[in-house]
């Protein structure tokens, strides 16, 4: 069995890690390391919390503190150094204004959090009492137009049905 030093499985680990985002396959082939080695160095490094950060490529594996890292770091970025960034990240620029917006909403307090509910709760009230007004009208048209339609057709059986006379 080899041994590998420390700045070695370092080395390798970092390269798991974002902007590279190496899969285990890729790395392994690369560097020539089996891939039952560096799926063993990844999960102790998970286990001791040195790669606590990004363990996927997709950004739902982000940890909360890379999210909050990617936000500060983009936070003075023009339009087009965030697409730089997170196209070198392996980020869309929408995620990280989600998460831009996730930490304000984070960090309201109880209070500011308790308004913004009670306006979006009035909101959808408001919203609802149109959609409720508004099928009322509609089931009024509905049954006003079933009722003429009953009607054409009693006053048809009563008097013959004369359609061509209309």
């Amino acid at each position: 069995m080899k041994h590998y030093s420390a700045e070695r499985k370092a080395a390798v680990l970092q390269k798991m890690l974002p902007p590279t985002s190496l899969s285990v396959a890729e790395l392994a082939k690369q560097e020539g390391i089996s891939d039952v080695t560096l799926y063993h160095w990844r999960k102790q490094a998970i286990a001791s919390g040195a790669m606590s950060a990004v363990t996927k490529k997709t950004a739902e594996g982000w940890s909360a503190e890379s999210k909050l890292a990617a936000v500060v770091e983009t936070a003075l970025l023009s339009e087009v150094e965030l697409s730089e960034y997170c196209r070198e990240k392996g980020l869309y620029p929408d995620q990280v204004k989600a998460w831009k917006q996730a930490c304000i909403v984070g960090q309201q307090t109880a209070t500011q959090q308790k308004q913004t509910a009670g306006a979006q709760a009035r909101a959808d009230q408001r919203r609802i009492r149109e959609l409720e007004r508004e099928l009322r009208r509609k089931d009024k048209a509905l049954a006003e137009a079933a009722a003429l339609l009953i009607l054409r057709k009693k006053l048809n059986a009563l008097w013959g049905d004369d359609a061509g006379e209309d």
